[in-house]
């Protein structure tokens, strides 16, 4: 659609995570060397946590895309499972046939695969995407079956991804032996100002761009002050104003198409919309004085509310990409 009129080669603001539009600000390279630490040192555990949008599954699309055939992974991110159906997934994401056996069986034929692999000189890391919504007796099942071990080391290296509700998860009563087991955790901050820039200007790149003007000096703070630095809003943000740029015969997005954007998107600004999600001020004050909200609620109703707005402005994008459609 507007790729001609701002001479690009491809779409750079697509909200499907894109390992090769991935930047590496402070935060996410610091995640991603955690990662990688797992993956090359026996015995570690690793949870990383970021705010929905903030680029997790990218990272770890990044991760696999490197990995070599020393290494052998298993990428489980559909996670509403029970411990058979998690047992299932994982044989299944390793290329072996679960079906018809019992979780004894299922069992048994994974720590027999792994001392195979071990044996061949295999690394063996499991990777768990969205895994906030993990059972406590699914995190017990992952705890159990990272234990196995030769006399010298552990066989099975793990990488914990999700929200931040994961944390809360993790820090609840009864969790101790799991948590014991992690090595490292890290939450990912979102991008500062200079590297929302850095971050915007890289995807262009990415996507072709000879000019470094697309994107006026003055359209980046409006950019962060309605984004927060959060990738997937800048992406959302970026493109519709892009969109709103090129149907108005404008080659250049300004400060003030950007607000035309935020218009577009019925946004107000990223501090206004997480104070909205925090809840009223009455809700701090009973804090205060001691009446405190069960952490897991108030972080799944912040998580849900923003899940629906990024679904809401993806839906108008779609609607303003059908209008403007006839002018491409």
């Amino acid at each position: 659609m507007y790729l001609e009129h701002f001479g690009l080669q491809d779409h750079p603001f697509r909200m499907t995570p894109d390992s090769r539009y991935l930047y590496l600000g402070t935060a996410h390279a610091r995640a991603m060397a955690y990662m990688e630490y797992t993956v090359w040192n026996r015995d570690s555990f690793v949870v990383i946590t970021g705010e929905i949008g903030s680029g997790k599954t990218t990272l770890i699309q990044k991760l696999l895309s490197a990995l070599d055939d020393r290494v052998v992974v298993a990428r489980i991110y559909h996670t509403q499972l029970d411990e058979n159906e998690f047992l299932q997934a994982f044989l299944v994401d390793l290329g072996l046939d679960p079906f018809g056996l019992s979780k004894v069986q299922m069992l048994g034929k994974l720590n027999e695969y792994f001392l195979d692999q071990y044996a061949a000189g295999k690394r063996i890391v499991l990777v768990v995407d969205e895994a906030q919504n993990l059972s406590r007796r699914v995190l017990e099942e992952i705890r159990l079956l990272s234990g196995l071990e030769t006399y010298q080391e552990k066989i099975l290296n793990v990488i914990l991804v999700g929200q931040p509700e994961l944390n809360t998860l993790l820090d609840a009563p009864g969790m101790e032996q799991l948590v014991q087991r992690v090595r490292l955790r890290f939450h990912i901050q979102p991008f500062d100002p200079t590297e929302t820039k850095a971050y915007v200007e890289h995807r262009l790149n990415v996507a072709g761009s000879t000019r470094n003007d697309i994107f006026a000096a003055d359209a980046f703070a409006a950019l962060y002050q309605y984004t927060g630095g959060t990738p997937r809003l800048l992406n959302s943000l970026c493109d519709t104003a892009l969109i709103c740029a090129y149907a108005d015969g404008i080659h250049q997005v300004d400060g003030a198409v950007v607000r035309i954007a935020v218009q577009e998107l019925q946004w107000t600004t990223y501090e206004e919309r997480m104070e909205r999600h925090r809840g009223p001020p009455e809700a701090a004050a009973a804090g205060a004085a001691g009446v405190i909200t069960p952490p897991a609620a108030a972080g799944s109703d912040v998580f849900r509310l923003l899940s629906e707005e990024i679904a809401r402005l993806e839906e108008r994008l779609d609607r303003i990409a059908g209008s403007l459609n006839p002018r491409a």
